[in-house]
């Protein structure tokens, strides 16, 4: 990271200047935590971020849906959602070409029923619209709360609070793991056989029910894959001194892949590490489990998304 370098350089100041610009500028992205952390705010880093507990804060209230008859905006604001998404199949008449507005209200929807991998997906692949009108559009809807709290949503969140305190887990992290993994779907399954929520693997389901003496589980039942999952999140974090880093690579890649990687590369700095790793799709996936664990809580814990705002109302727009 720049803000390292120039730090490493004895400039102090310059260095907080580029890590404010991330944040402000890319308030999104994996690099904002880090600039974050370097900016010693408390968001935990590598080897501190288990312990945290962050204050959660949800949204008082609904928005209003950005298409729909009123009689479909009443039902999504009380909280009818099942009724509101059968108000919603009457009226919506082109699924195939909707516009920005109703695929927007078609995710939220989604949300509300629980089809959450299609509802995450219709909000966030809006981003794709290329037509000058529809990009306006987009950067509208884009701009209000509902549309990050849609891409970064809490289902199953008093199932995951609850084994996350009984796991000493940090209950934003956990989170965000389930997200990346099956986006919260729990019937989901993967083509090397990965089962659920947290996509336990029915090799992995086996061997902790030995450690732990479960004898009956189903991997797509929510609350048994929840406690299996973080069982096993906890042991990886216990296998590497409570390093969320090693931690998070190991529940993607396995504790050999970690301990080739650590044996061969050595370990000095977490950043240069993460840079270092040689499987693509986990050096992805721990950056997203990590930028996903920063945007919980800059969206959803009230004194980051203060400092968070702060600067994206005073940093000057341009790049770090």
């Amino acid at each position: 990271m720049l803000g390292k370098w120039t730090r490493q350089q004895n400039q102090p100041e310059a260095a907080r200047q580029i890590f404010e610009q991330v944040i402000g500028n890319h308030p999104e992205s994996y690099f904002a935590w880090r600039s974050a952390v370097h900016l010693d705010w408390n968001v935990g880093d590598f080897d501190t971020v288990r312990q945290l507990s962050p204050t959660i804060a949800l949204p008082l209230q609904r928005s209003p849906l950005p298409a729909g008859s009123p009689t479909l905006q009443e039902l999504y604001l009380l909280g009818q959602d099942q009724s509101a998404w059968q108000q919603w199949q009457t009226e919506f008449k082109n699924p195939q070409t909707p516009t920005v507005s109703e695929q927007f209200t078609d995710g939220l929807l989604r949300l509300g029923i629980g089809d959450n991998l299609e509802g995450i997906f219709m909000v966030s692949s809006l981003a794709w619209r290329d037509r000058p009108e529809e990009k306006i559009e987009y950067e509208r809807l884009k701009a209000t709360p509902a549309y990050e709290h849609a891409i970064y949503p809490f289902p199953f969140l008093e199932l995951i609070m609850g084994w996350a305190r009984e796991r000493q887990l940090n209950p934003l992290l956990v989170t965000a793991l389930v997200r990346q993994e099956s986006r919260f779907q729990p019937d989901i399954s993967s083509v090397v056989g990965a089962m659920g929520l947290m996509q336990v693997m029915p090799d992995t389901a086996a061997w902790i029910a030995q450690q732990t003496g479960e004898t009956d589980y189903t991997l797509n039942a929510p609350e048994d894959n929840v406690k299996l999952g973080t069982w096993y999140l906890d042991y990886t974090h216990r296998e590497y001194a409570n390093n969320s880093l090693f931690a998070v690579a190991s529940y993607n890649a396995g504790p050999g892949s970690v301990d080739r990687w650590i044996q061969e590369g050595g370990f000095s700095n977490a950043d240069e590490f993460v840079e270092k790793i040689p499987y693509p799709e986990t050096k992805g996936y721990v950056e997203s489990v990590f930028g996903g664990y920063w945007n919980y809580l800059r969206l959803y814990t009230p004194d980051i998304a203060a400092q968070v705002n702060a600067l994206a109302t005073n940093v000057p727009s341009q790049s770090p």
